[in-house]
């Protein structure tokens, strides 16, 4: 069997081989030993440039008071840790686990201090992502919440018939799970103006809603108010216009408009061929929604025409809004 504690060979070969960085650090803070492998990860091409420099002068701001911190209670005969970022010697940024220890000689006197750092920036990195996505979870959360409760004040207000409420109420929030299933199923955080028209205005009335314009991402909240929108209109189309007969059409267009210094989303609803449309005597919460509420939620204006000929929704948005979370 090897004797491993007694063979500088295996020993050497073993600190090459390994993917921390090993440094002894002498007791005023100068670098004096890094192992071979830690000059690789650390993209070290001549150890010599390096050796006697001051140890914490690797670390900048917050790093460079821990790695002081840390040596101090080495000094002391305590090991002490930390993270921190800390560039390669090739400039490229690096996140660090480190662990600083005494090193005790024979008399049992501290004469050095072993400094054992391992690369955990794909880890940060993850973590950041997670930090990311829990905040962007949050923000979707409340949107989420905020159009439920617009929706049950609105649809189950003081007075309501519950026997024509409470569908209205289950018709919408299943209109909201659709769209929140679309960014749910999305690669990225915002969903596609296109895919979100189609799958909740053309699923209620197949072929004869028309969809026309260029690709345009939309944020998660933006997206849910344009998926109660959708539903609104597509509902009204069914019971009261175009999609009422069958003879009926919906005709749904955008484009951007860039003559402005700043580029606008217009976007129209268009109805034709349905029953003769008459100027309803008071607005319910469908309209509301879309010309008060729609209109915050992505930085905009938007109206709803009565057209003896046919409903026509128009919305206008600076672009830089809809993808604002």
């Amino acid at each position: 069997m090897l004797d491993a504690q007694n063979n500088p060979r295996f020993i050497a070969a073993a600190l090459a081989a390994s993917d921390d960085c090993i440094k002894v650090i002498g007791l005023d803070g100068s670098l004096q030993f890094m192992n071979e492998g830690g000059q690789r990860v650390m993209e070290v091409d001549d150890f010599s440039r390096f050796k006697g420099c001051p140890w914490p002068d690797f670390w900048q701001g917050q790093g460079n008071a821990d790695a002081i911190a840390a040596l101090d209670e080495a000094r002391a005969g305590r090991s002490a840790r930390f993270t921190g970022f800390a560039n390669t010697a090739k400039g490229n940024k690096r996140y660090w686990d480190v662990k600083v220890s005494p090193i005790v000689n024979d008399d049992g006197q501290i004469d050095s201090i072993l400094s054992i750092s391992r690369d955990i920036t794909a880890l940060k990195a993850f973590e950041d992502e997670q930090m990311l996505l829990r905040n962007e979870l949050a923000h979707r959360i409340k949107n989420i919440l905020a159009l439920v409760q617009a929706v049950a004040s609105q649809t189950l207000k003081d007075g309501a018939d519950m026997a024509v409420a409470k569908p209205a109420f289950l018709s919408r929030l299943a209109a909201l799970s659709r769209g929140h299933d679309i960014l749910i199923n999305s690669q990225h955080n915002s969903t596609q103006l296109r895919e979100l028209a189609v799958a909740v205005a053309a699923e209620q009335a197949a072929g004869r809603v028309v969809f026309d314009g260029p690709d345009i991402n939309l944020s998660a909240k933006c997206a849910l108010a344009l998926t109660l929108a959708f539903h609104e209109l597509a509902t009204n189309a069914l019971k009261y216009g175009a999609l009422s007969n069958d003879t009926g059409m919906v005709s749904l267009t955008w484009k951007i408009r860039s003559e402005w210094a700043q580029p606008t989303l217009d976007l129209v609803w268009a109805e034709s061929g349905g029953p003769d449309v008459s100027l309803p005597s008071r607005r319910g919460f469908g309209s509301r929604m879309i010309e008060k509420a729609l209109s915050s939620y992505v930085g905009g204006t938007s109206r709803v025409d009565f057209n003896p000929d046919g409903l026509v929704f128009s919305l206008s948005a600076p672009t830089s809004n809809l993808a604002e979370f």
